[in-house]
């Protein structure tokens, strides 16, 4: 097992980061591009004509990444692609900037998700919250990690990401307390009054020698989704209207202030789509219709889809300008560059230039002083999670998941409906309960031997709470074609290959949920709709009217992913518990996870009735 302390772990960031100085050193000289005509340039006649020039740098879905480490593997993290994660490299980067640019030339901006993700924020939002009073010795909650990493950095502002409301919002309060710099929410309106719940937007200067201050205006928007996946801490509170609704509200009230620049932060996609349908009357991923329906923006650093974009233009349909967006893909993999070039004309200045690139911190060492702040507290979590809490009779995987019924799954499943159970009133506790829940991760494993708070982390990575909702047994085959359109169709007679077969219509593993407790086949020769074969508990087949308590969690239960019925469903329990801390406690006090226990084969995949594995 990879030993974890800190020597180690900077050891291999050394190594690392010696084979990628080249990069480094080609992504510092890269970077004077926007530094043409910083100079007062003479056009003859003794006619005064000033350029300038700077940049916006951003940052997104940092979800608590401050070193590259996987917490889960116990390891550097490592994906396919060489992707290093953490903010403690991106603040090598930005020094490189500055250096490049000068101090008073770049701004430092975030698109949101930055307090839930790690094992890190799990620590300081539950284990020991940054919210803690008193306790022994008048122990005060101790610092965020991403609010020290953050102010370090000397961020200028961030926009609030749908993450941020998971801990509640006195958690998003303190951390935001803890912030040298604003957490930006144009539409989190207060309930009661409908004003801004969070500043909508903050202006910044920069300094021009022997010129008027060019004024930056940065408005930062969050996603109307909290309303749907942080319900239970956010309704009645707070709402969340549409991206373009507020935008529309506050980019002429920039203007009006006199800032000669219009960026936008925005925690939401590019492409106009939500997964959650026609849920809520706003969409989930509504940066380009804001950059295409607002006149008046220059730029839009895009949050929340987990991709690389690094350069998007669209036109914008009244004045036919174009804006530029970029998405740094997600945990600190890549900075995004937004390079501004003014000219200062009739005592204005005008934007004459916008540019965007990414830039990938993975050639570069972890900033020694993020290192210095932070690493005590990186491997008081590395100790945490590393905690066994019991044993396991056998490696438990979850390679397979997303095609079979594997016993990891079941695990998830038993601790759901036994939670469940305990919490359902004297006659919602007669009706059958069943359970439904997503593969979230195909590597997750639980080996033989210790059980380690890691192992069980590793395979439910969101911090989710239970519901259990009432459906019939109509809406319940309803809800389960709808996770059937997850498979791509395989006509009877052709091979299938587990490499093509999932993930069809963007229908991705956390978003497909399976069942247990019921019985049934999901039939991948038919058409999407029409799958679901067999349906019957304890034997029997399901009838239409038959009442189901179904144990969820609260992110399908309150409309994600857009599945069918659930979101309106009758309530018969909910707990603000994580489903990961109930697994946890689950091992702790049977002190053995023993797949004999729980584990039953009760779903398959077919093509016309017979069994594809």
């Amino acid at each position: 097992m990879p030993v974890s302390n800190p020597m180690n772990r900077r050891e291999f960031v050394k190594k690392s980061a010696a084979t990628g100085a080249a990069v480094a050193a080609a992504s510092a000289v890269g970077t004077g591009t926007a530094e043409a005509a910083v100079e007062p340039a003479h056009h003859g006649h003794g006619h005064h004509h000033r350029t300038w020039s700077f940049s916006i740098l951003g940052t997104t879905d940092l979800h608590s990444h401050v070193f590259d480490w996987d917490y889960y593997t116990d390891a550097p993290y490592k994906d396919a692609q060489g992707n290093s994660v953490g903010v403690a490299r991106v603040a090598t980067l930005v020094k490189q900037q500055r250096e490049a640019k000068g101090e008073d030339r770049v701004l430092l901006v975030d698109a949101g998700d930055i307090i839930q993700g790690t094992s890190l924020a799990y620590y300081y939002a539950r284990v020991d919250p940054i919210t803690g009073t008193g306790g022994a010795g008048g122990h005060k909650g101790p610092m965020h990690p991403m609010a020290v990493a953050m102010n370090h950095m000397r961020y200028d502002a961030a926009a609030l990401g749908n993450h941020e409301f998971n801990y509640g919002i006195e958690l998003l309060r303190k951390f935001e307390s803890q912030c040298r710099f604003p957490l930006l929410g144009a539409n989190a309106l207060d309930a009661k009054t409908l004003r801004p719940a969070f500043a909508p937007y903050t202006v910044k200067r920069i300094r021009v020698p022997g010129a008027p201050d060019i004024k930056v205006g940065i408005l930062g928007l969050t996603n109307p989704g909290i309303a749907l996946w942080d319900k239970d801490n956010v309704g009645g509170k707070m709402v969340f209207p549409g991206l373009v609704e507020q935008a529309k509200k506050y980019v002429p009230r920039l203007r009006a202030l006199g800032c000669d620049v219009v960026f936008l932060t925005d925690h939401s996609g590019l492409d106009g789509s939500s997964s959650y349908g026609d849920e809520l009357p706003y969409i989930e991923n509504a940066s380009n219709l804001v950059a295409e329906q607002v006149p008046g923006i220059d730029a839009i650093l895009v949050g929340h889809t987990h991709v690389e974009v690094s350069s998007y233009t669209v036109k914008n349909e009244e004045t036919g300008k174009e804006v530029v967006l970029s998405e740094p893909y997600c945990y600190g993999m890549r900075l995004t560059v937004f390079d501004f070039d003014l000219e200062f004309e009739r005592g204005q200045w005008k934007v004459t230039k916008v540019a965007a690139q990414t830039l990938n911190p993975n050639g570069v060492e972890e900033d020694p002083e993020v290192v210095r702040l932070l690493d005590a507290d990186h491997e008081l979590v590395v100790k945490y999670v590393n905690t066994p809490v019991g044993t396991c009779t056998e490696d438990l995987s979850a390679a397979d998941s997303c095609w079979k019924d594997v016993p990891v799954m079941d695990f998830i499943q038993e601790v759901q409906m036994k939670e469940v159970a305990k919490g359902l009133s004297a006659a919602d506790a007669a009706l059958p309960l069943i359970s439904v829940a997503a593969p979230f991760s195909r590597t997750a494993d639980i080996p033989a031997g210790d059980v380690t708070i890691r192992d069980i982390a590793g395979l439910y990575v969101y911090d989710n709470t239970l519901y259990g909702k009432k459906l019939t047994g109509a809406q319940l085959k309803d809800y389960l074609e709808y996770a059937a359109k997850y498979y791509h169709q395989v006509p009877s007679g052709t091979k299938v290959d587990t490499a093509t077969l999932t993930n069809a219509n963007s229908f991705w593993d956390y978003m497909y949920d399976v069942a247990s407790g019921v019985d049934y086949e999901i039939d991948i020769a038919q058409p999407e709709g029409s799958r679901i074969k067999n349906l019957s508990y304890q034997g029997a087949p399901v009838a239409a009217d038959q009442v189901f308590v179904v144990a969820v969690n609260n992110y399908r239960a309150n409309g994600g992913s857009g599945y069918p019925h659930i979101a309106s469903a009758e309530i018969a329990y909910s707990s603000a518990d994580e489903i990961r801390q109930l697994m946890i406690d689950y091992v702790t006090e049977k002190k053995s996870l023993n797949p004999a226990d729980f584990a039953a084969v009760n779903w398959k995949l077919t093509q016309d009735g017979t069994p594809v594995f």
